[in-house]
């Protein structure tokens, strides 16, 4: 189903050989390795950062650093990042990437200064979000004609290594003498892992891929981005739908406990909603893209009911609820499959990629903030809820917009010779 998709983009897939086949299994395996380790950075410190706080004897003033450290590196990847696959290319910026990641993640292990930890965790983090911003571009090089499908693989092998990282790392960081150390560190290996394949499927393809067309375009900053409806639309789509995602893990199992359920329990809820929205994704990325209107009613009609149900019988249907919001959730695939759908060239891809993620996950960022104030400032959960509605709203009209047939290489470069789109 997702040939239509190429259809509509004007590409053709090529035919398969065995050594195709032996070529597109490995960068598989090579989008799943890494999308498995692009987590691992921030989601095992949450798990032990008590005893990084003691270590270090570390204020709170630090610790809220550290926290806010993966949405300002994630930012300013994806301003750098376009500029860096432009100049070197996404497959060399990519290895560099995992090689800066697994450097910043061994030796932040290994100091006893708290200002040198936050450095190199800055490091790894740098490293994690260069990586991130680049692997759209990557699927759209490599698979033109499965971008839906591909995406959805090292998305949800992003779930599985973030959930991996928060859960493991306590109970690795208690084998042997190393402690929180050991614990942290462990998850350097993946980058390692994940540059093994992408090494073994040189040559790399050009800057673009024979399926698509040339790149001849002027380059275009990432302000004059903002000048396609497009891309604001799927900035909108990406940071509602990260926002919705960081307010679920970080608030969602201490409101949960706040109206009547057990802590153990509220914690369960909360692992089960970010696993839910990967079986979603697989489903999601199997639909034809002319259905991908139909997609966003339907999922973000299950984030309404779910949190109208959070606000009439939270405790009474939590289960209900909290799994209608990880199938709402599912959405988030959607938001960074359209990025290389709606571009023409890999090129465009990792423009559009850096400007959306970053500016997506620095507003996004703000979300739990915003979350946590409302409850503060009213004393009660009514303000906290409304604004996941609003970010709801906001995720379901920008979501229709992106899922518009156009694309953004038209807007920024309208051409005489543009394949014309009709939805």
């Amino acid at each position: 189903m997702e040939k239509n998709a190429d259809q509509i983009a004007g590409t053709t897939p090529a035919p398969e050989t065995s050594s195709s086949r032996t070529h597109a299994a490995l960068l598989t395996v090579a989008l799943f390795v890494t999308g498995f380790g692009l987590r691992t950075a921030v989601a095992s410190v949450g798990s032990v950062l008590g005893h990084i706080q003691d270590s270090f004897s570390a204020g709170s003033g630090g610790l809220s650093f550290l926290t806010t450290l993966p949405v300002l590196c994630f930012a300013v990847a994806g301003i750098a990042v376009p500029v860096l696959a432009r100049k070197i290319g996404p497959h060399r910026g990519l290895l560099i990437a995992l090689v800066v990641s697994v450097l910043g993640l061994v030796a932040r292990a290994l100091t006893d200064s708290f200002a040198v930890f936050l450095l190199l965790s800055t490091v790894a983090l740098v490293g994690a979000a260069v990586a991130n911003v680049l692997l759209p571009s990557l699927v759209k090089t490599h698979f033109p004609d499965r971008v839906g499908q591909k995406t959805s693989v090292y998305v949800v092998a992003l779930s599985l290594g973030t959930m991996a990282s928060a859960g493991l790392t306590a109970p690795v960081a208690g084998i042997g003498s190393g402690g929180w150390r050991w614990g942290i560190a462990v998850w350097a290996i993946l980058p390692v892992l994940a540059a093994i394949p992408w090494l073994l499927a040189r040559p790399w393809p050009a800057h673009t891929s024979p399926a698509q067309p040339a790149d001849h375009a002027p380059r275009v900053s990432a302000l004059g981005m903002l000048r396609s409806r497009t891309v604001i639309a799927l900035t909108f789509f990406f940071a509602s739908l990260s926002a919705l995602a960081y307010i679920a893990f970080g608030w969602f199992a201490l409101y949960l406990q706040d109206l009547g359920v057990e802590a153990s329990t509220a914690g369960t809820m909360v692992a089960v909603l970010a696993g839910v929205s990967m079986p979603v994704s697989i489903i999601v990325s199997r639909v034809n893209p002319r259905r991908f209107g139909t997609v966003v009613v339907v999922l973000a009609a299950c984030f309404v009911a779910s949190l109208i149900g959070l606000a009439v019988a939270p405790a009474a249907g939590a289960w209900v609820w909290v799994i209608l919001f990880g199938i709402g959730n599912g959405l988030f695939s959607l938001s960074l499959a359209l990025i290389g759908l709606r571009a023409r060239t890999p090129a465009t891809t990792a423009a559009v990629s850096g400007v959306v993620q970053g500016i997506g996950y620095l507003v996004a960022g703000a979300g739990p903030l915003l979350f946590g104030l409302l409850h503060a400032w009213t004393g009660a959960w009514t303000g906290s809820l409304a604004l996941l509605f609003v970010l709801v709203a906001i995720a379901a009209l920008s979501g229709l917009a992106s899922s518009r047939h156009r694309f953004i290489d038209d807007e920024l470069h309208p051409s005489p010779t543009a394949t014309p789109v009709h939805d």
